[in-house]
């Protein structure tokens, strides 16, 4: 029997360029255990989705992945969290836990050597090294990019108003290039990303990570409120299998 859901599938979060066949490869392997499990899967991922937000919404969504600021914002009205994204092995992240670099220019940061990400949760802030200046962000939902330095600098007494002017930049790689390029000079990047960038991205070998956020829930796999118990408990299987979930 072959167990109707949704038809559309996207890991968008991760999914940079340089990884789409690895990206490709992790799909192959989940829609692989959702068709042992009866369940009708999409062969190809969908990219260039539009706004996510709007796609994160549709009924038709089987799979995906979001940030924890747009489900505390009213999206987890339309979706059902089925997995948390897995950050062992990534610097600032501990199982389903993250936290983001925060990351500057390295030939304006001063005496700053390259901080690395705390063992604990704390985060780690050089308040007044951030005081007056630019920062990017991807998103304003995004929890990595501002949500949760914010909320740390909040708890540090401070707030997001220490600076001088916000930058957005639509992306965690947009930020690093800002902050390289001299449009920003600072910015908060999720680990994941991070260790992406070090990877893929020229622009981050001109930072240096001056502190870390707290650690946080890391983005969360999910799929539409319409499915069907064995279709999440077959994205559970199927995300274990691919080795992608905490």
């Amino acid at each position: 029997m072959i167990e109707n859901g949704g038809t559309i599938a996207a890991l968008p979060m991760y999914d940079w360029p340089e990884r789409h066949a690895e990206v490709d490869a992790q799909w192959a392997t989940i829609s692989d255990v959702l068709r042992q499990h009866g369940i009708a899967a999409p062969v190809h991922l969908a990219r260039g989705v539009g706004d996510l937000l709007d796609f994160w919404k549709i009924p038709d969504l089987l799979f995906s992945q979001t940030c924890w600021g747009p489900m505390e914002q009213g999206l987890d009205q339309y979706v059902q969290v089925v997995g948390q994204q897995n950050y062992d092995g990534i610097e600032g992240g501990a199982g389903a836990f993250y936290s983001s670099a925060i990351v500057m220019r390295r030939k304006d940061a001063g005496g700053f050597q390259a901080v690395k990400a705390p063992e604990g949760d704390e985060a780690v802030l050089p308040i007044e090294a951030m005081r007056g200046l630019r920062l990017a962000y991807n998103v304003p939902d995004s929890m990595s990019g501002i949500i949760g330095l914010s909320r740390d600098l909040e708890a540090a007494g401070a707030g997001a108003d220490i600076f001088d002017a916000l930058v957005e930049t639509g992306g965690h790689r947009g930020s690093i290039r800002a902050v390289a390029g001299d449009r920003a000079d600072l910015a908060a990047i999720d680990c994941m990303s991070w260790a992406l960038a070090q990877l893929y991205e020229p622009a981050a070998h001109q930072l240096v990570v001056v502190g870390w956020t707290a650690k946080r829930k890391g983005l969360p796999f999910i799929t539409s409120n319409g499915s069907s118990g064995l279709i999440v408990s077959a994205l559970r299987s199927a995300l274990q299998a691919a080795r992608l979930s905490a």
